[in-house]
């Protein structure tokens, strides 16, 4: 598998280096992701939401919450408790304020937490999803094994992740926007200039399609689906314990 390279000159691991870089843009990352992807990530995230809610969940874990975008939405599932887990409080503390004004303050919490090592016991939630933040994880096999160890047996678990258009013209199109476009983005509205050459460069080399569904059944996930959305440029994966 490929690996991404810090998204900029640091003796830091993988892992800090995320964390500091979602500190630091946590501000405007809702704005930008508007921007970034035209607003298509709204219908993407609703989406998951519906696979979610078809299960009836009661207690559902959003896996790299960030500002709680898809943690609010997943309060339409009707499931009585949302957790929203993410490694930056600076991503958090942006998304307890967005909670707080719609008021659902005691139907989702907002917890700091490494998704690879997460404070909950086996067994736990009937559903999991995790949005545009799976890439991130230091150890892909790390985190899925978790995710697994905290899902209940019968539960589903739903990734949103970008990938690589594989048809001409939208794979020329998606690689001159995340390479030429997406940078020059950041460096003019972002605080940290490297983060969105991050963002694109990780992107581009991580597993998706079968890739990614091989490496969900060999953690042992079974019914293992994946859903290309807009041409191929993100990929919703859904699966079951």
């Amino acid at each position: 598998m490929s690996k991404v390279k810090p998204y900029k000159d640091s003796e830091l691991g993988k892992k800090a280096q995320v964390t500091e870089m979602f500190d630091t843009i946590s501000g405007e990352y809702d704005g930008l992701n508007r921007v970034i992807s035209f607003g298509i990530d709204i219908k993407w995230r609703k989406k998951v939401v519906k696979l979610v809610g078809e299960t009836n969940p009661e207690n559902v874990l959003d896996i790299a919450t960030g500002t709680g975008d898809l943690a609010i939405e997943l309060a339409k599932t009707g499931a009585s408790k949302i957790i929203g887990l993410d490694i930056s409080s600076g991503m958090l503390e942006v998304g307890k304020n967005k909670i707080k004004k719609r008021g659902l303050n005691t139907k989702i919490e907002m917890v700091l937490g490494d998704s690879e090592q997460m404070p909950f016991e086996n067994d736990t939630f009937d559903a999991i999803t995790v949005a545009f933040g799976i890439r991130n994880f230091e150890d892909l096999e790390q985190g899925l094994k978790d995710i697994y160890r905290v899902l209940k047996p019968g539960g589903i678990f739903v990734i949103l992740e970008t990938s690589v258009p594989t048809k001409t013209p939208y794979k020329q199109g998606y690689n001159f926007y995340s390479k030429a476009i997406l940078p020059l983005i950041g460096r003019v509205f972002s605080k940290d200039k490297s983060a969105y050459r991050y963002l694109s460069e990780s992107a581009s080399v991580f597993p998706y399609g079968e890739a990614l569904n091989n490496i969900l059944r060999k953690i042992g996930f079974n019914s293992v689906e994946d859903f290309p959305q807009t041409f191929g440029v993100a990929t919703i994966y859904k699966s079951t314990k």
